[in-house]
């Protein structure tokens, strides 16, 4: 019974949406005219590799200059291999899908069995189903998809965050767990990082509350001709630096110790979950306030880079390269800084109290419940999903998601080596020189895969960059990150999906506004007021209202 309920805790009705058309899927015809064998296929008949060659047809998207033809990858080549089964590809270049995927699921003429790396949100899935051209994959996922049904089993909340209110199961999902709970490594995106070579040079501690922070940057800043010559800098040292409103390089993480500990998790939505259950606005609270001032004191004090509201990362990497900053913020200082020697996470400061805020979703790490979809026109249905079921393999996919082994071309992301035990296990490699974005686009197929925590160490080692932010993140935050709840993924009905974004735009537009103006130029209680008067016209209590409903409904299902 249980399963049933959470099935449902993620979205709630949708009874409209459920014509004869979309069912068609599990047996006879359908809307866009395919005959379908459905769930009649014997799993044997499926189990592969197949006994005789077979071939489906499939769609999915490639990075700019990459290898356009999906079958001369070597991933592909092996999985053909192995199954006996042959795709028939047509492949489109990844910076056209955007504009081309709509017109692609609308030309029933043209329409594959499956598309492979399809990343639908909820919106996208639950047009598609109305419209009969993709099918519910529950019942496939029970009969002929064994790997996916025990990764399922493994880790129960992926399943209910892949279903609607009916229990429908639109699209496969993309899930790459690192960490769990307040150890997962999208804990925080906008990690803070301090040059601790600075502090090391000038005598300083790393600071620990608001103020210390405070006189460390004003130490930076008033030291800046010894710190130039010390480190033969080239440029303004700049105290700090980020990209206010930019997610993983915004600097509000820092005001999580105001108030009531908040902050702002969520750079999109602005919300957040009290242990007592209640979905809150961040931006309404006493915390929010009171950081955004302190911030605004910073930037008086010229602490803050000028340019903070208006760079784009390419700016902010090209300054951070030439070692010019005091505290940055990214997901990798490596991605910033010159290297990561000299640098080391920020930890939370103490202003009221300290805390951490888990960034939405954050507990079940990453997810996306669309990555993949099987079309109404496939005729054989059974077959195309135990072919995909290929790509939850423990061994799969981890090489769909980051490159393989025994490339041709000189580089690789893994060898083939073996865990404690003596059983295959892939190694990440040395790349040398090579870039890992570059060797990953190079060889990764993505699509449908799961990669979960206790993968590491039996089937994938973990990846350097992976290992050192996990540490970071048990080591610094998960002490301080001991909130009961984190707003998950929610499925939402096609009706509310569509409040959601309507509303979200607005309010989220309000804030970021907000955010952006008293930063640089303070703001008065008058404006704080006109500020929470502009969140109530954006309907401000619908939208949390609205959350409030899904996450009640979350926590139902667990009783």
């Amino acid at each position: 019974m249980k399963k049933k309920s959470l099935s449902r805790i993620l979205a709630l009705g949708l009874t409209a949406v459920m014509t004869a058309g979309m069912l068609a899927g599990c047996g006879g015809g359908n809307k866009l005219g395919g005959n379908s064998k459905g769930l009649e296929v014997d799993p044997a008949e499926v189990a592969m590799p197949l006994a005789e060659k077979a071939t489906i047809k499939g769609l999915t998207q490639f990075p700019a200059g990459t290898e356009s033809d999906p079958n001369n990858r070597t991933i592909f080549k092996r999985l053909e291999e192995q199954t006996n089964v042959h795709v028939e590809w047509r492949a489109i270049q990844k910076d056209q899908w955007g504009d081309t995927i709509q017109l692609e699921m609308s030309n029933a003429k043209t329409l594959p069995d499956f598309v492979f790396d399809a990343g639908f949100g909820e919106v996208d899935l639950l047009k598609y189903s109305k419209q009969g051209v993709i099918i519910p994959l529950e019942d496939y996922i029970d009969k002929y998809m064994p790997n996916l049904k025990k990764v399922f089993e493994q880790v129960p909340e992926y399943e209910a965050m892949c279903r609607d209110s009916e229990g429908h199961i639109w699209g496969l999902p993309w899930i790459e767990q690192l960490g769990y709970h307040n150890t997962a490594i999208q804990l925080l995106g906008n990690m803070p990082f301090i040059n601790t070579a600075w502090l090391d040079f000038l005598g300083l501690e790393m600071p620990t509350t608001v103020d210390e922070f405070e006189a460390v940057l004003i130490a930076f800043r008033d030291n800046a001709a010894a710190l130039k010559a010390q480190f033969n800098i080239d440029g303004d040292i700049i105290p700090m630096s980020c990209i206010v409103n930019d997610g993983g390089q915004d600097p509000f993480i820092l005001i999580n110790g105001f108030g009531e500990g908040y902050g702002d998790p969520d750079a999109w939505k602005h919300l957040a979950v009290t242990d007592e259950g209640k979905v809150v606005s961040v931006a309404t609270s006493e915390g929010f306030k009171k950081g955004t001032a302190w911030l605004h004191k910073l930037y008086e004090e010229k602490l803050i880079d000028v340019e903070a509201f208006t760079q784009d990362w390419s700016t902010y990497v090209a300054k951070g390269k030439s070692g010019r900053y005091g505290v940055c913020f990214t997901w990798d200082v490596g991605n910033v800084a010159p290297s990561l020697e000299g640098w080391a996470p920020l930890p939370m400061l103490k202003a009221d109290t300290v805390n951490l805020t888990p960034a939405t979703a954050s507990y079940t790490s990453g997810f996306q419940r669309g990555r993949c979809v099987v079309t109404s026109v496939a005729e054989n249905p059974a077959l195309v999903c135990a072919w995909l079921d290929q790509m939850y393999a423990p061994l799969q996919s981890p090489q769909n998601n980051w490159g393989t082994y025994g490339e041709d071309d000189g580089f690789d992301i893994f060898t083939m080596g073996t865990n404690a035990k003596g059983e295959p296990m892939l190694q990440h490699a040395p790349l040398g020189d090579k870039s890992p974005v570059e060797v990953r686009e190079a060889e990764s197929v993505n699509g449908p895969l799961a990669i979960l925590d206790s993968y590491y160490g039996e089937y994938v080692t973990l990846p350097d960059d992976a290992a050192y932010r996990l540490d970071w993140i048990k080591e610094i935050y998960t002490p301080v990150c001991t909130a009961k709840y984190c707003l998950p993924s929610f499925f939402m009905t096609q009706e509310d999906s569509v409040t959601d974004s309507n509303l979200g735009a607005d309010i989220g537009k309000c804030v970021n506004e907000f955010k952006a103006r008293a930063v640089l130029e303070g703001f008065s209680d008058a404006d704080w007021d006109q500020f929470q008067a502009d969140l109530q016209s954006y309907k401000l209590d619908e939208y949390v209202a609205l959350y409030q409903k899904y996450f009640d409904a979350y926590l139902e299902a667990q009783k």
